[in-house]
């Protein structure tokens, strides 16, 4: 169960090295963690956040093929990247590494050779995939194929993109290797497994007996594997890149990345703390927090824990694993092989200084219990109408009319508040001791719509004290609405830092804070009277169309190239015998006419001339690809004995053939040169 700890470790899942991160990434695992550090450090707590990146694995080795560099390019490449854009928006981690370092690739030999010395492992041998062209065995992403559930065509060896169905490699209809395209065999090769099996007695009375206050989604993944019974799951690979396995006859092998990736935080720490580490993973009064999203569950519940148990030497366990469901995009799942995401490091280079907005978007729409929807419409929405609007107004006015009436300074006026003014204090503090019970609670995005209603408290207040018209018939008290205005203004500087840290810097600066206490928050004192106050700045500015329009488009060309990408023909119909194909009579006329069907946005009316003595119609509805005039004079083939067929009251006699082609546009068919109306098609 959950205990008041001495010290919190925060660990962050490790983001593959080979891309950059997104705002699927920051809405699961790191704005969340960030909220959550920021929020025990303020409360004078002792913290460690760990993050680093994960730069083992197939979709690296597959991305430095595609490329044409090594893998260890494309990880300094894309380490460099997220660790950048992570700063750029205030991801504030103790330490950010990577598994490539000297110091991880010790840490987590050590680790499978105490549990090899140990006579935790098993080692088994089976058939897998081979590819005879590339003289090597294929894991997980190095096939690729038709997925058993849905038949989606590209899935992977360890997973369907399209039903996120967990998958083997050789579960693959018609697998392919992604490497040189070849059909692979099945060839005999031995690797070593973790046994959860031995440890699943001990997982269910930690998990289900112990964790009943973990979130649902987790709870219930948990819970649903255990059911189904454990199974001794691989820690080793047929790669050359990787932590090699450290022992004899290994030699090709190294550690699978889901053995080796949560090392990575142990040897992180150890990288920050080399002298104290072991109190941060071993000590019983430090409280272990996983901050993932909720396709890394089972691992971080399930295989790492079992690692640990393993292992021994007292490793705690982590306390809670608070894993937030999918961000998806306008609609569409983020895909970083399809470029369907809104990138950090692009974000931060097009809305330069608006660090906070993202930030504050993606913790109010987190999802944090289901899956949620990211559009650009609604971040401009929630910046203009809410940020803008509520706080940034709020905060504005008080110190303007501050500097008004007040020569900028603070009145001393703490022993002149009325009722209301006390009233309007004690709702702020209300407020801010419902959010520490949230944050604690990890629902950050209810403790953010508090902190919010603190901004619009401030407004209310104001707007019922009215200081521009009270000033004219008692100054002094003007002094007291003020001195209560400041004090909330104060208060959000400190509860908002959690989730908007540059904002709350600015508005601190405004203030003169030099120290933002949370328990000080709300109360009458905590901008002490005489503080002078900096010059009024606007917080926010309001998100124009255009750049909107900018990045919706951006996303419309992208969903327009993986359409491209993705097409491919249908399968060919069932045979026909050569005497029904010829029944249909094909042939080529010229438009003599051409016009809108009334009242029927798809239909156009062709007039055509099909060498007959009486002109044809035929309704056809390719009006969003043609208007009449482009039609006029061209020469089409057609199907000219088909029943005749009444649309929106014309008879139509015949149909003009088409093809949709992979962009979806409609192309008319028609010979290369002219021929005379009425030829048929042979």
């Amino acid at each position: 169960m959950e205990k008041t700890p001495n010290r919190t470790l925060i660990t962050t899942a490790l983001p593959y090295a080979n891309g950059p991160v997104h705002i699927g990434h920051l809405a699961g695992v790191y704005i969340p963690a960030d909220i959550y550090a920021r929020y025990l450090r303020m409360r004078g707590r002792e913290v460690l956040m760990i993050g680093g990146s994960d730069e083992h694995g197939v979709p690296i080795t597959i991305k430095a093929k595609a490329e044409g560099v090594t893998p260890q390019d494309i990880v300094d490449r894309y380490h460099a990247i997220i660790r950048d854009s992570m700063a750029g928006l205030g991801i504030s981690f103790d330490v950010y590494s990577r598994t490539t370092s000297e110091l991880h690739s010790q840490t987590a030999s050590e680790f499978f050779r105490r549990l090899y010395d140990k006579g935790e492992f098993v080692e088994k041998t089976s058939m897998q995939l081979y590819d005879e062209e590339a003289g090597q065995f294929l894991a997980d992403r190095y096939v690729t194929g038709e997925c058993p559930h849905c038949h989606a065509q590209g899935a992977y060896g360890d997973q369907c993109e399209k039903c996120g169905t967990s998958l083997n490699a050789t579960d693959l209809i018609n697998p392919r290797s992604a490497i040189t395209g070849a059909v692979p065999v099945l060839r005999e090769t031995h690797h070593w497994y973790l046994p959860l099996d031995r440890w699943e007695s001990r997982l269910r009375e930690w998990i289900l007996e112990g964790h009943k206050e973990w979130r649902s989604n987790v709870y219930g993944q948990c819970k649903s594997w255990l059911d189904l019974g454990l199974q001794p799951r691989a820690v080793s690979r047929d790669l050359d890149w990787g932590v090699p396995v450290p022992v004899e006859g290994a030699e090709g092998k190294v550690l699978y990345v889901w053995f080796d990736a949560p090392i990575g935080y142990i040897s992180n720490t150890k990288e920050i703390r080399p002298d104290d580490w072991e109190q941060w993973w071993k000590s019983p009064d430090t409280r272990i927090i996983n901050f993932i999203g909720k396709d890394n569950i089972v691992f971080h519940c399930i295989v790492f824990p079992a690692m640990l148990m393993a292992y021994g030497d007292g490793y705690q366990l982590p306390d809670n694993v608070p894993a937030n469901e999918f961000l998806n995009l306008e609609g569409d799942k983020i895909s970083t092989s399809r470029n369907w995401a809104v990138w950090l490091h692009e974000y931060l280079r097009d809305f330069p200084g608006k660090q906070d907005v993202l930030r504050y978007v993606l913790t109010a729409n987190a999802p944090e219990t289901k899956d949620n929807d990211f559009t650009w419409r609604d971040f401009q929405a929630r910046n203009n109408s809410e940020l803008v609007a509520i706080l940034g107004n709020f905060v504005n006015r008080a110190i303007v009319l501050t500097h008004k009436y007040c020569d900028g300074r603070v009145p001393d006026a703490a022993g002149a508040l009325t009722d209301t003014d006390r009233a309007a204090l004690a709702e702020v503090t209300d407020l801010r001791d419902r959010m520490a019970d949230l944050i604690e609670g990890f629902h950050f995005r209810d403790a953010l719509r508090l902190a919010m209603d603190i901004a619009r408290t401030g407004n209310r207040y104001l707007q019922e004290t009215e200081p521009w018209k009270t000033v004219k018939t008692d100054p002094a008290r003007v002094d007291a609405i003020l001195y209560t205005a400041l004090q909330i203004c104060g208060a959000l500087a400190v509860v908002m830092e959690p989730f908007m840290p540059f904002m709350s810097e600015r508005l601190a600066a405004m203030l003169s804070m030099t120290r933002l206490d949370w328990d000080a928050a709300g109360s009458a004192g905590i901008l002490a009277p005489g503080t002078a106050l900096g010059s009024p700045e606007l917080l926010f500015d309001k998100i124009e169309d255009e750049q909107i329009a900018a990045q919706t488009d951006r996303l419309a060309r992208i969903k327009k190239e993986n359409t491209l990408k993705a097409w491919h023909p249908e399968p060919v119909a069932e045979p026909v015998d050569f005497d029904t194909f010829c029944r249909g009579d094909l042939r080529v006329g010229t438009v003599t006419a051409c016009v809108k069907v009334p009242k029927a946005d798809k239909l156009l009316q062709l007039t055509i001339d099909d060498g007959t003595s009486e002109p044809r119609t035929i309704v056809s509805g390719i009006a969003a690809w043609y208007a009449p005039e482009d039609l006029v004079g061209r020469q089409v083939c057609f199907i000219a004995n088909l029943p005749p067929r009444k649309l929106r009251g014309i008879e139509s006699q015949g149909m003009v053939l088409s093809a949709i082609d992979r962009d979806g546009r409609c192309v008319v068919m028609g010979p290369t040169a002219p021929v005379a109306p009425g030829v048929r098609v042979q």
